[in-house]
């Protein structure tokens, strides 16, 4: 019997009764099914993860590109934060599907993963094994999907050849400014942004937890993912398409659209740069938001009532 089962067997008095009515479960729910969730990932086999990795990957990189179509004049037009705010406001469909599909997202995993360790006692090997291959799948996913945005709507082709659209140059522009971390204070700028960035996305998962009905998961997801992306805070992978489908497009731009973009932000965008400047620490901070930030304080905080379960 799972957690969240013995919580239905003995309740948790009339409060856990009102919320069950109105569709949304308390706290202490929000975490046991938490780990029930982890405890079930860590379970899969190492291609199933692969694979629902490979799914949220491209599920990510949808959301990302839909945000670089939709956000691109926008700023020139409507002010600076309104531009983030229309970036930020269509990002969400991607972790959106990702919840409701059953797909495996390695920033959420760095939170419902250690759950399942501090609630079920899951093996840390189990659980690292879990964000390995969760991780690898989402990096072949994101890459599909940037390949498929970079030669269909972020370029226009034509009998001599391809030139980069519109959303084309967004799409560098948003990649360059993503490995522009470059001096010691420009990473820790990064590092903080990775653990706000895994802090918010955590959040919108355990909302998601929380309803039952679809429109209720939907709702809880936006609003955290909203802020996340309109704050400018760092994914480690929507960074694995951001910065991929800036890449594959820099080809493409005519002399004018290089030349406004500018010689050193080209040349600073490339494979390595995109490790070295953004992945791997992206990476780091983003393990720090949602181990730390949510996964250790929500047990440590409901760590009693949890106990009380067993």
């Amino acid at each position: 019997m799972t957690y969240t089962e013995r919580l239905y067997r003995v309740g948790i008095g009339r409060t856990f009764k009102r919320c069950k009515v109105m569709v949304f479960h308390p706290p202490v729910a929000i975490v046991a099914k938490a780990g029930d969730t982890g405890k079930y990932k860590v379970s899969l086999p190492a291609w199933n993860m692969i694979l629902r990795g490979f799914m949220s990957g491209a599920y990510i990189a949808m959301g990302a590109g839909l945000a670089t179509v939709c956000s691109t004049g926008v700023g020139d037009a409507m002010g600076a934060g309104f531009g983030k705010f229309i970036l930020g406001a269509v990002f969400p469909v991607g972790l959106i599907i990702t919840i409701l599909t059953g797909a495996e997202l390695f920033t959420g995993d760095a939170m419902l993963a250690p759950m399942a360790a501090f609630i079920h006692k899951v093996s840390w090997a189990g659980v690292i094994n879990l964000w390995i291959w969760v991780y690898i799948g989402n990096l072949i996913g994101s890459l599909f999907y940037a390949f498929l945005m970079a030669y269909g709507p972020l370029t226009s082709w034509s009998a001599t050849g391809g030139v980069a659209t519109a959303f084309g140059v967004t799409a560098v522009n948003i990649a360059a400014g993503k490995v522009a971390y470059t001096t010691g204070m420009g990473y820790l700028s990064l590092l903080l942004k990775a653990i706000g960035c895994n802090w918010l996305v955590n959040l919108a998962i355990l909302l998601g937890i929380c309803a039952d009905d679809a429109i209720g998961k939907i709702v809880g997801i936006w609003f955290p993912i909203m802020a996340f992306v309109s704050s400018g805070f760092e994914h480690c992978v929507a960074n694995m398409y951001f910065i991929p489908a800036g890449i594959m497009t820099i080809p493409y731009l005519s002399p004018d659209q290089a030349l406004a973009i500018g010689a050193a932000k080209i040349q600073g965008l490339n494979w390595v740069t995109m490790w070295t400047n953004n992945i791997i620490l992206a990476t780091i901070g983003n393990i720090i938001g949602g181990l730390l930030f949510v996964g250790v304080i929500y047990w440590v905080a409901f760590k009693k009532e949890i106990a009380a379960l067993k």
